[in-house]
């Protein structure tokens, strides 16, 4: 019988919750700090069912994932920087043909192979951009194990409800972190499924979208027939040069994300009521920002925190209304200063925005965030 609550370690979390959230095919080829979620696929999806296959690169791996997702399965691959960096192209091509994956970054120190076991932010800029052409992104950061869980399902009932990839960012810290994990309470999550058509296989134009911006999607060997191409195409899948066309489907492409995205954007705060200093910061950085507003108020200092839970789209209005109060804010991240540009983007000039950064390869500490709410001037570490 399996125990409600386990020691889990952050990459072990999400290959267990990706099986509860329906994951039937992981592809993937193995990358420090992400080996663990692999090796846990490995042995596990046999069990379920499911298929694993260690692919011979990272591009082959989403290839596969983009294969089997059309055949009907949930697909999952984990990467980490150097990885991710060469899944980018397959990224675009399942924005674009509307296929829905799931890819997890561990993010690394970097750039190139960089610091292959050492805690980065580095590629959050990457899973909004890093893919060419105007597209939509979703891309959530974990902070801790359970959380991993959490938004590991999450992210798969958003990519089958919207028929998009969607990334799960997580830190080497929090992939290799183990805590206890109530499993019994996470089993209660809500798993989505694709949508699938009603009509007869022979009627089929597979990407005319419902009221909601989405197709339906048939699988693949289930008597359907349709083109997937990764140029512009109609809504029956062929090719297209038509501007009214390509025009639509660019911007259905982005609507069907931004109409939802109140159901995507999360984030968590902290005494920001009365705060007149604000850090913002995800993932790990996020546990040593709690620490260090709780420091500060024992020393006077109105400190709050806005922890980002999805990155993107970006919760710049969430972030708005949270630092009314406030007349400066700390970004603290694990790079140079990726998000500190958004933030300042979403704020205005209004607010003084300073930046306790930190990009060699160790975590930031709680003390680090402490001196920077106290300066008055960017304190890079």
């Amino acid at each position: 019988m399996t125990k409600p609550v386990q020691l889990l370690q952050g990459n072990m979390a999400c290959a267990r919750a990706a099986i509860a959230a329906g994951c039937r095919f992981y592809g993937g080829y193995p990358i420090s700090p992400s080996s663990e979620i692999a090796e846990t696929m490995a042995k596990l999806l046999p069990r379920a069912g499911g298929k694993f296959i260690q692919m011979e690169d990272e591009i082959a791996s989403l290839a596969a994932v983009i294969g089997a997702s059309l055949a009907g399965m949930k697909a999952m691959t984990a990467t980490s920087g150097p990885g991710f960096s060469l899944m980018q192209e397959h990224i675009g091509f399942a924005c674009y043909t509307e296929v829905p994956c799931v890819v997890v970054d561990v993010m690394r120190g970097g750039p190139s192979t960089g610091l292959p076991t050492s805690p980065s932010q580095a590629d959050v800029m990457q899973a909004r951009w890093g893919t060419h052409g105007d597209h939509p992104a979703i891309a959530l950061c974990a902070s801790s194990p359970s959380e991993v869980y959490e938004l590991t399902v999450r992210a798969f009932n958003l990519a089958e409800r919207l028929r998009t990839p969607v990334i799960l960012l997580l830190d080497e810290v929090v992939a290799h972190m183990y805590e206890k994990v109530d499993l019994g309470r996470l089993a209660g999550l809500p798993v989505e499924n694709r949508r699938k058509p009603n009509g007869s296989p022979g009627k089929l134009e597979a990407y005319a979208a419902g009221e909601d911006g989405v197709p339906t999607m048939a699988p693949f060997g289930e008597g359907y027939r349709y083109h997937v191409t990764g140029l512009a195409h109609d809504s029956r899948g062929y090719p297209t040069q038509d501007p009214a066309i390509v025009e639509t489907t660019q911007r259905r492409l982005q609507l069907k994300v931004d109409r939802c995205r109140k159901e995507i954007v999360s984030y968590e705060l902290l005494q920001c009521e009365d705060a007149e200093v604000i850090v913002f910061a995800y993932g790990i950085v996020a546990a040593a920002a709690r620490q260090a507003v709780r420091q500060a108020r024992e020393r006077g200092i109105r400190a709050g925190l806005f922890r980002a839970i999805t990155l993107w789209p970006f919760p710049g209005e969430e972030l708005v209304a949270a630092v009314k109060p406030a007349t400066r804010i700390v970004v603290a991240e694990m790079n140079l200063g990726q998000m500190a540009g958004e933030v300042e983007r979403a704020v205005g000039k209004k607010k003084a925005v300073k930046t306790c950064l930190k990009a060699n390869g160790e975590a930031i500490t709680p003390d680090e965030i402490f001196s920077a709410l106290q300066a008055e001037d960017a304190c890079h570490v």
